[in-house]
């Protein structure tokens, strides 16, 4: 399905046709996508080992701070356009339509018809490095502002941002594809409720 925030319209979307080929593997415990799942994690984490460990690799905050930024814009870009999509089925985006107007696209793989090419462990490692991840960075940020280290400050705001925002858009695909899929069962109920009150009242009296 895919949601826009400008308004409620809903579709259905095919999310990398090229892909759906893997889905006639039958195991869904299998990690069917492994280099993908290892770059999930590698940048996010490289990215805070060398932010602990930075007093030790190198005595320069230039090149400290310049390493995180690179590892956590690598990350971004990673999660945002090929993990998401390889190991949950999910993907978002901003796109400006022909007035201007920019519009938030949260779009998820369609279910059904034996296309699900997701499987548990690969969702598991998934989630659990979207959201362990900027948790640190946000308890990181308590942490340089009450220990007065500021100059980590702008380091540790990019992290909670850049990986906030995957975060956040990721649980958007997520929740908005439950919403589509209650809005229709609602509706479907509704119609199917109106149908049989307007049938009774259409039977002619004996």
């Amino acid at each position: 399905m895919m949601r826009q925030d400008s308004n409620d319209e809903t579709e259905d979307v095919s999310l990398f046709d090229a892909d759906e080929e893997t889905s006639r593997r039958p195991k869904k415990t299998k990690i069917k996508h492994p280099l993908a799942s290892f770059f999930h994690l590698f940048f996010r984490v490289s990215a805070i080992l060398v932010y602990l460990l930075c007093d030790l690799i190198s005595g320069s905050f230039i090149a400290c701070m310049v390493t995180i930024i690179l590892l956590l814009s690598c990350d971004f870009w990673a999660v945002k356009n090929i993990t998401g999509r390889l190991l949950v089925g999910l993907r978002w985006w901003n796109q400006v339509d022909d007035d201007g107007k920019s519009h938030w696209v949260y779009e998820s793989r369609k279910a059904g018809s034996g296309k699900n090419v997701t499987s548990d462990a690969e969702s598991r490692i998934f989630w659990l490095g979207l959201i362990t991840c900027p948790i640190i960075w946000v308890i990181f940020a308590f942490t340089a502002l009450f220990s007065l280290k500021i100059k980590w400050l702008a380091v540790v705001i990019m992290g909670v941002s850049l990986q906030g925002a995957n975060l956040y858009g990721y649980i958007k695909c997520k929740v908005g594809t439950r919403k589509n899929l209650t809005s229709i069962a609602t509706n479907y109920l509704g119609s199917q409720f109106l149908k049989k009150t307007f049938s009774r009242d259409a039977q002619p009296e004996s």
